[in-house]
């Protein structure tokens, strides 16, 4: 016979450990550049705006398992929306031995929240590729980038031999890169990892890559028909087929459509409704829609 009480101690464990799908927050995009550039995107998966009040992210350096640098998180962010929340040191800083270089104005103009200059003072967004970065609300962790408690080296990397730490070479992952959530991702890592492989999660960008700070996308969020500052319109079908045409009505005018791939380089723009997938490929993209009101909104796009 079953033990009762160890099955209640297994659910309430299990229940607490782990959210469920597109139920709350989570990591959904990590870049650690140049200089100081070095962020971390928030994305609200769930059908509802969230209040950021009691969430936080910190920063264990160099294996630390407690004292983490914080960065408390406030505002509202909306469903299917994204925070970006980055270093904001604006200047150079001489520090006798080196020279902690400014961010670069691209990076820190897309950047919703600006941590302090000052590394003294808010230390938070100074990781170097080898800090674990956890998101948390109300004193628990909800997602957990790299493995608290771990110095991996230089870097995680995609080596198995060595639990993805770079003690046996492996290329850097979590260090010169910016990391994207993968589409199929839908909730965070509420509980520290035994190994952290960053190649599970995350697809890899090349080393300053920005432009996909701001948005996300999640299968989390699906819906074709959507009111965003209440230019309503509809996309179909989506998913499409290969060299089918996609419709875009709307009740605002729309006066450009385009196409981006997953890395954020345009592929097409047109100012038509209706756009033939013949020039594309399978996969994933983002459609920007804009309307004349200046508006602009952004939709998941599948080619099969």
């Amino acid at each position: 016979m079953q033990n009762p009480i160890l099955i209640l101690f297994l659910a309430l464990f299990v229940s607490k450990s782990y959210s469920q799908d597109c139920s709350d927050l989570f990591i959904s995009e990590y870049i650690e550049g140049p200089g100081q550039n070095n962020a971390i995107e928030i994305f609200n998966p769930t059908s509802n705006e969230i209040d950021l009040s009691g969430y936080v992210i910190n920063r264990y350096s160099n294996g630390a398992n407690t004292g983490p640098q914080s960065w408390p998180l406030s505002g509202i962010i909306a469903s299917g929306d994204v925070i970006v929340l980055g270093n904001g040191q604006t200047v150079d800083i001489d520090l006798g031995t080196y020279i902690s270089y400014a961010v670069d104005s691209i990076f820190y103009s897309l950047l919703d929240d600006h941590c302090t200059g000052d590394y003294n003072s808010n230390s938070t967004f100074y990781f170097n590729g080898n800090d674990a970065i956890t998101l948390e609300k109300n004193g628990e962790n909800i997602d957990i980038f790299g493995k608290v408690g771990e110095d991996p080296g230089n870097a995680w990397t995609d080596d198995t031999t060595a639990g993805f730490t770079d003690a046996n070479g492996g290329t850097w992952w979590t260090k010169r890169q910016t990391l994207v959530r993968k589409p199929t991702i839908k909730k965070g890592v509420a509980m520290n990892p035994i190994v952290f492989n960053p190649v599970a999660e995350y697809d890899s960008l090349p080393d300053a890559t920005y432009n996909g700070m701001g948005y996300h996308i999640c299968d989390c969020i699906q819906t074709s028909i959507l009111d965003v500052n209440k230019n309503s319109y509809i996309v179909y079908p989506n998913p499409v087929r290969l060299g089918e045409d996609i419709n875009i009505n709307a009740t605002s005018n729309i006066t450009s459509i385009e196409i981006y791939c997953m890395k954020g380089t345009k592929i097409l723009e047109s100012n038509k409704k209706i756009i033939s997938t013949s020039v594309l490929s399978k996969g994933t993209y983002v459609l920007h829609i804009n309307f004349d009101s200046d508006k602009l909104t952004q939709h998941k796009l599948i080619i099969e």
